[in-house]
């Protein structure tokens, strides 16, 4: 029996939307394709522990045990004493979110911060900064320099030099001390506002060394002042 012309017109419009298909099907098994071939080669970049791997970087599926995380690199130490390279070395391999330019800009950080503070009398400051023995120093200061009804209009110029003077690792407690070079403007007035010692026109040399310790362990980020010595 003869094709109809409608017949004719529908057999044709089936093949069409079968070729469609067939092409749309071979352009996403391509995309997918590739794709999984690129998802292939990427994981061991992130999970295994290679020479390759980044430290720290991957993330582990719930319920899947990492593997023993590579040791931390080591930070790069110029010009210090063997003693003080095996503690921050010592440091870092223990505490792996350790990182010493970090550390080293936050420690002057504290230590403008802790000299302000205790400058203008702002205990609470303090308390945030420092362990209890060197905040029960600083407040007592405060407190005598207050009954004198002396004022402190100090200004730090600069900072010079800042560097590491010794670090250990006892147990989880990590001590660093730094050593501070900085210049220092220090006027003393009365309670009228009138000098009594110093001067803003002449800064005079400071050289502090500051310790800071941290738990390692704790969740807690943050070094506190634990010590401070004339350097």
């Amino acid at each position: 029996m003869p094709l109809q012309y409608q017949d004719f017109i529908v057999i044709l419009e089936i093949v069409i939307l079968a070729m469609i298909a067939a092409f749309l099907g071979l352009r996403l098994y391509s995309v997918l394709g590739r794709r999984a071939e690129h998802e292939e080669e990427s994981i061991p970049q992130r999970f295994d522990a290679g020479d390759d791997a980044v430290p720290g970087k991957g993330q582990v599926a719930p319920g899947v045990q990492a593997a023993q995380p590579a040791a931390a690199p080591a930070p790069e130490l110029e010009g210090v004493m063997p003693a003080v390279e095996r503690g921050i070395r010592d440091i870092a391999a223990a505490d792996r979110s350790f990182d010493l330019a970090g550390f080293m800009n936050g420690a002057k950080g504290a230590y403008e911060m802790v000299l302000e503070a205790f400058w203008e009398g702002d205990k609470d400051a303090l308390r945030d900064l420092c362990d209890d023995d060197v905040y029960e120093g600083f407040s007592a200061a405060i407190d005598a320099r207050n009954e004198a009804g002396h004022v402190l209009d100090n200004k730090l110029i600069r900072i010079e030099e800042a560097r590491i003077h010794s670090a250990s690792l006892d147990r989880r407690t990590a001590r660093i001390a730094v050593l501070f070079v900085a210049d220092i403007a220090a006027v003393t007035r009365d309670k009228d506002g009138n000098v009594i010692a110093g001067s803003l026109d002449d800064a005079v040399e400071s050289r502090d060394i500051w310790t800071f310790t941290r738990n390692i362990s704790s969740s807690d980020p943050n070094w506190v002042l634990d010590e401070t010595d004339e350097g």
